[in-house]
């Protein structure tokens, strides 16, 4: 049983450009399209983790602060996950180690690229909502 595995951090940042799409990236390991994202390490603030992880998948250094706009609970692999709308600040995009591809995305592309626990993310983070979203899902479909 998980119960006495603990939960994982982690943070996803939705980059939207000038025409309002968000930048998705295509996962190696799974083929998945997603906003750029990953684990919070031990000694990171979420800031320094954010700014890591987008730039490591995306090539793209974000502006901060960064606009919290959900928090995500996959019920199935513990993993909490706080995302944020971004700005770009520098950077062009590329794919990286992690990255097999890069798309900038509308609305409609997004709910077709992505599963559903992933499009929900980059729609909340596209309306910017406050409060933000509280949602579980998991790992593909909202619960």
């Amino acid at each position: 049983m998980t119960a006495d595995r603990p939960h994982s951090v982690s943070v996803a940042g939705v980059i939207v450009d000038d025409r309002g799409r968000a930048l998705l990236i295509q996962r190696r390991d799974n083929g998945h399209w997603e906003p750029p994202g990953g684990i919070v390490e031990r000694a990171e603030t979420l800031p320094e983790a954010l700014q890591r992880e987008v730039l490591e998948e995306t090539g793209i250094k974000i502006a901060l602060p960064a606009i919290l706009t959900g928090v995500y609970k996959n019920m199935t692999g513990l993993i909490v996950s706080l995302v944020f709308r971004c700005q770009a600040a520098d950077g062009t995009p590329t794919t990286g180690d992690e990255t097999h591809a890069l798309r900038w995305a509308t609305r409609e592309e997004v709910t077709t690229l992505a599963d559903e626990a992933y499009a929900i993310r980059v729609l909340d983070a596209l309306d910017a909502l406050f409060p933000p979203a509280v949602r579980a899902h998991d790992g593909v479909k909202l619960v």
